[in-house]
């Protein structure tokens, strides 16, 4: 008797917009990516939803909005945008969000990719943006050094390994067979980390790391 075909997860996905043509477009985009299904923003959302928010920059509303799904209703989001100043980068990061997606790139399958990563809790930016983030939290680090009472509670060897290849863009697999452990571990160790150290996901872990002077 011939198994049965394995069952694939959806993944289901609200696009937020400030005007209607940027959510139609997004949804269109993403209707042509396998593993996602489009819902209504406007409806109670279903445990698992990622959040795609299209936005022109991450200003005050932008913000206000990441906070209001990420901090409020607990979602996952994926942030598009035309463009980014540093502060509002570490902002969106301290917000919570998953996943930063410049549009000009948001084609079927990176928008598709961001979104899967979110689900997954990966997260996902583009390699200009990290590094970015990684000078300005860098700058930060420094900047605090030697002041009384700035002392890390300290990462274990295992975490710093890991955080600095999530650094340096590596996923969970590249991870994985770099530091010769199971993909499952190397979750295990993240998600360990931003438990106890109460962080939202891996770039609000990577920002930690690096303003604290761990890697």
């Amino acid at each position: 008797m011939a198994a049965a075909p394995a069952r694939t997860s959806t993944v289901p996905v609200a696009v937020q917009a400030a005007d209607p043509l940027s959510r139609a477009g997004a949804e269109a985009q993403l209707r042509r990516f396998p593993g996602v299904a489009v819902v209504d923003p406007t409806g109670a959302a279903t445990p698992g939803t990622v959040t795609v928010l299209v936005a022109e920059s991450a200003d005050a509303a932008a913000t206000a909005a990441l906070r209001r799904l990420v901090r409020g209703a607990g979602q996952r989001v994926v942030l598009v945008v035309e463009r980014l100043r540093e502060t509002e980068l570490m902002e969106a990061v301290e917000c919570g969000v998953a996943a930063i997606l410049w549009r000009r790139e948001a084609t079927p399958e990176r928008l598709g990719r961001a979104v899967l990563a979110a689900a997954r809790g990966d997260g996902d930016l583009p390699a200009d943006l990290q590094g970015r983030l990684i000078a300005q939290v860098g700058r930060l680090q420094r900047s605090v050094q030697g002041m009384p009472g700035q002392a890390p509670t300290g990462l274990s060897e295992r975490e710093s390994d890991v955080l600095r290849l999530v650094a340096e863009g590596w996923d969970t697999g590249e991870i994985a067979a770099r530091l010769s452990y199971s993909e499952r571990t190397v979750k295990n160790v993240l998600h360990g980390l931003t438990t106890r150290l109460q962080l939202r996901n891996r770039a609000h872990a990577v920002a930690h790391a690096v303003r604290e002077g761990y890697i």
